[in-house]
């Protein structure tokens, strides 16, 4: 793409820094000792195993909505 960026990349982004804010994690540098997975590969097999809660940090989880948390994965 020559360095331009798109609405998909911007949207992409975007998504990815909710995920961020939601879990208190950062994308870059992530490690999960189990598995050789990215951040979003992790967050993307919580999602399809059911367990997308586990995700979201504890000060989050106790003083939000499960659903709008589960809504922003």
């Amino acid at each position: 793409m020559d360095g331009l960026y798109s609405i998909k990349s911007d949207v992409f982004s975007f998504r990815v820094l909710v995920l961020e804010i939601v879990s208190g994690k950062r994308n870059r540098g992530f490690y999960h000792p189990d598995r050789r997975q990215n951040f979003l590969g992790h967050a993307w097999r919580l999602f399809c195993d059911g367990n997308s809660m586990e995700l979201v940090a504890d000060p989050i989880k106790e003083t939000c909505n499960p659903s709008e948390a589960q809504r922003s994965i």
